[in-house]
């Protein structure tokens, strides 16, 4: 992966950590989530909490236990996430105890990457929450308008779980179930086995159908649209075989046939770009 200076576009901010799909996941799609990181020995070998989001618009927190938290939603933005991010974990590690970074107070122009600051020997391991509780040092007191706020914030997160069967796929619960599936591969590859599929009539789920997919941070995340009232611990024997269906289809060579380019013509046009 070729090195970026400060005002380069980086496409794939994630692009080189372990588990880039699940980065992705936990930035655009998941609500309540922490991954494990650790800095390199350069960094202090520091471990870090990955999360979803912490409170007060903050996109990293040294807590008053010591524990470094560095959240991947937010108001982030810059031509290289992975910059940003690794400018508000370095600023949160430096930082007294009890101190929140606000990107505001954020200075990008000489920090480094992410892949430069996280020792990527360290699996990138995603622990789904229903709650929020994880903002809270480990010793501070559960008191009534503590639990309030963390009731409040929990009402309104999507149910989501991490599926055990494939890599990166999260089953959720909205207006109905859906499957969104983050993807690593290249999305010209994803898309053309996609449409393979499609064209055969192999692309569904679980007597559910798949609705499209979106891009996000360089990668596409597929989506299925599932039967009502479906609960993830059903789907985990047909994602696998899925996943089976989708490995051969992303090993085929041939070019796309006529059924198939019409099937990736109608992928495509549904497509929508997060960022």
């Amino acid at each position: 992966m070729a090195k970026s200076s400060a005002s380069d576009l980086v496409l794939r901010p994630f692009e080189g950590l372990p588990g880039e799909a699940d980065w992705v996941a936990m930035r655009e799609i998941v609500p309540s989530a922490t991954a494990p990181a650790r800095t390199t020995a350069e960094h202090g070998s520091r471990d870090v909490v990955v999360t979803t989001v912490l409170p007060g618009g903050w996109c990293a927190l040294h807590r008053e236990d010591g524990t470094v938290l560095l959240a991947l939603q937010g108001v982030l933005s810059s031509n290289d996430l992975s910059r940003s991010l690794a400018a508000a974990l370095l600023a949160a590690i430096a930082a007294e105890p009890g101190t929140g970074i606000l990107p505001e107070h954020l200075d990008t122009a000489d920090a480094p990457r992410l892949q430069d600051v996280l020792d990527t020997s360290v699996p990138f391991e995603v622990t789904v929450h229903e709650g929020y509780e994880y903002w809270l040092d480990s010793s501070a007191e559960m008191t009534d308008e503590i639990r309030a706020s963390l009731d409040q914030a929990a009402e309104s997160t999507v149910p989501t779980v991490k599926l055990e069967s494939v890599p990166s796929a999260y089953w959720c619960r909205m207006s109905r179930e859906f499957l969104r599936w983050a993807r690593p591969e290249d999305e010209d590859r994803v898309v053309d086995a996609i449409a393979r599929l499609h064209a055969a009539r192999e692309s569904g789920l679980a007597e559910g159908k798949f609705l499209g997919m979106f891009r996000a941070c360089g990668l596409v995340v597929p989506v299925w649209e599932l039967p009502r009232g479906t609960e993830a611990a059903d789907i985990e024997e047909p994602v696998r075989e899925l996943g089976r269906r989708l490995d051969a289809a992303l090993a085929e060579t041939a070019p796309l046939d006529a059924n198939q380019r019409r099937a990736r013509a109608g992928i495509v046009s549904r497509q929508v770009t997060l960022r």
